[in-house]
């Protein structure tokens, strides 16, 4: 498996990251173990989670997903240095008056570190800005835990170009670490969110880009072409929003070089990912050995010239 540079972290990642979300949501325990086994027995090396995953599920209170990485990662199946977690904190549903606090920081590390059973996190991310708290004051709690060798690099989501350049400048400023990785949504239906001032902003500053929703939410796996198949789907509330004629010339053009390919039209998109200017590696996630499968086949497809452009041109 040919590994990128996550920017300047010092991380070297596989082209395609296991999107965690769906741990102790849609799969249970056994089953991702199973998924986490055979993600890394491909070749793949890295996994994203967060502490509010999944407090959206009745019941739950966050960090149900971290809790069953925790327990992967202590039957030893893969050597803890061999794995890259990536974990994030700040999300608003865990509290207002928390956000990017270095209070907060400093504590939601320590229980993230407890539900993952590790010494360390690979790559800690802030969830969404938070404009009431200076960069300079997270910047210095993260640079705390990185002294302390609680995380080894660090990252930010959900920025805006003008917020990540906002906090570079606090960075070299203060002489404080600087975010190396951002985490944004991108895919071949939403890409106003990343290309232009934001993607332009991460390759003149090398910084690693790890996006989020490489499937739209499963829309561009192409199980969703009508109304009535969203019905019952935990996401489809989202799926309703590509189901117009920009979405299903997107999925005509998956079709197509899915055809070519001899792979899944899931594989393409997350492929396309992959391979786009300033993108080091997609997130897709998996909640079947089936659909795990179309995930390593998108870390192993290399697409054409062409087949990149009539993407492009599809989903413009």
């Amino acid at each position: 498996m040919q590994m990128r540079a996550l920017g300047r972290s010092g991380l070297s990642i596989a082209p395609v990251v296991f999107g965690g979300n769906v741990f102790g949501w849609t799969a249970d325990e056994a089953t991702s173990f199973q998924l986490l086994d055979g993600f890394f027995d491909a070749g793949f090396n890295t996994i994203d989670t967060a502490d509010v995953y999944s407090a959206w599920v009745d019941g739950h209170k966050g960090g149900e997903s971290e809790t069953v990485i925790g327990a992967w990662l202590k039957r030893g199946s893969v050597a803890r240095d061999k794995a890259v977690i990536v974990s994030k904190v700040g999300h608003p549903s865990m509290g207002d008056d928390k956000r990017l606090k270095p209070s907060w920081i400093m504590e939601g590390v320590e229980q993230s570190l407890a539900r993952l059973q590790t010494d360390y996190i690979d790559l800690y991310l802030t969830h969404f800005p938070d404009d009431d708290t200076p960069h300079e004051e997270t910047l210095a709690a993260l640079s705390r835990l990185k002294d302390q060798g609680k995380i080894r690099a660090i990252g930010c989501s959900n920025y805006s170009a003008e917020q990540l350049k906002a906090s570079l400048d606090a960075a070299a400023k203060s002489g404080l670490p600087r975010y190396d990785v951002i985490q944004p949504e991108y895919n071949l239906y939403t890409r106003e969110k990343f290309e232009g001032p934001l993607a332009d902003l991460c390759q003149a500053e090398e910084i690693g880009v790890i996006s989020y929703y490489a499937l739209a939410a499963g829309f561009l796996t192409g199980k969703y072409r009508k109304a009535e198949d969203v019905k019952g789907s935990s996401r489809g509330y989202r799926v309703g929003d590509y189901l117009n004629d920009r979405g299903y010339a997107i999925l005509g053009a998956l079709d197509t070089v899915a055809k070519e390919t001899g792979v899944s039209p899931a594989s393409v998109a997350i492929a396309w990912v992959a391979a786009r200017p300033g993108i080091t590696a997609p997130i897709a996630s998996a909640t079947s050995l089936s659909q795990l499968d179309a995930i390593i086949a998108a870390g192993r497809l290399d697409l054409t010239a062409d087949q990149m452009e009539r993407l492009n041109a599809a989903g413009a």
